[in-house]
């Protein structure tokens, strides 16, 4: 079984833009390069960069509370440090991620956006040496089975856009949902070797549309109708390192 690697995104900022890629290197025990390198926290978290762990999503700006998030479009420059950010009622405004005060002026433009929807304050997070701000602790990399995605589409009669489900690695030519039997299977992708960890659990931040940032298909019900579980996609780590490029086989063996 034997597919390719239909795309590539990470996301430097958690909740906010995936950004698509044509290539990576991906490196053994690590995450996926430039992916949930920010987060932003709202309300005091408990988040200690002196001695990093996992902190629960809902403890950031994430879509399954604050489908708004979508409305914002951002881009990081991983050159310059910087990350631009831009909202159809709010304009543009371009930070320095890498600075305290950078971080605070997006933070505070990003309170004007959501205000009245935050706890707050609001406080731009960098994530800590090897840390990430994952949803799951084996968040390593994420990859989604296009073909899975497809057959939902043919069950509820509706398109859906596979940003929703947020993953790294969008892969296409697997049978559908064959990527939920893949934990603990070493998975060859380009030049890297992967191996599965478990099957991603969905939460309500897949019922909101990436481009129109509303909630307006009830994804985690319908799984359940339609399939009895509520899952898409893969966590896998990275076993071997290697390049990946769009279009280079994926499969496991």
């Amino acid at each position: 079984m034997t597919g390719r690697v239909a795309a590539l995104a990470r996301h430097p900022v958690k909740g906010f833009t995936p950004e698509p890629l044509s290539s990576v290197h991906l490196r053994a025990g690590a995450h996926f390069p430039g992916d949930r390198l920010y987060a932003v926290e709202d309300g005091p978290s408990g988040f200690d960069p002196e001695a990093p762990e996992h902190i629960k999503k809902m403890a950031f700006t994430v879509l399954a509370k604050l489908p708004e998030v979508a409305a914002v479009r951002t881009k990081w420059n991983e050159d310059e440090g910087t990350l631009t950010a831009w909202h159809p009622d709010f304009g543009e405004i371009t930070i320095d991620l890498e600075d305290d005060s950078g971080r605070s002026v997006f933070a505070t433009w990003l309170s004007g956006v959501l205000a009245g929807k935050v706890r707050g304050p609001l406080k731009v997070l960098a994530a800590p040496n090897a840390h990430r701000f994952m949803d799951s602790r084996t968040g390593f990399v994420s990859l989604i089975n296009l073909e899975s995605v497809r057959d939902f589409e043919v069950k509820i009669g509706r398109k859906i856009d596979p940003a929703r489900f947020r993953g790294n690695i969008m892969v296409e030519g697997w049978p559908a949902w064959s990527e939920l039997q893949m934990a603990d299977q070493e998975i060859a992708i380009g030049g890297a070797r992967l191996r599965g960890l478990k099957p991603i659990e969905r939460c309500t931040a897949t019922h909101v549309d990436p481009h129109t940032a509303v909630r307006d298909i009830d994804v985690v019900p319908l799984l359940r109708q339609h399939y009895a579980h509520f899952l898409c996609g893969l966590y896998a780590e990275v076993a071997i390192s290697g390049n990946i490029h769009t279009g280079d086989a994926a499969g496991p063996l």
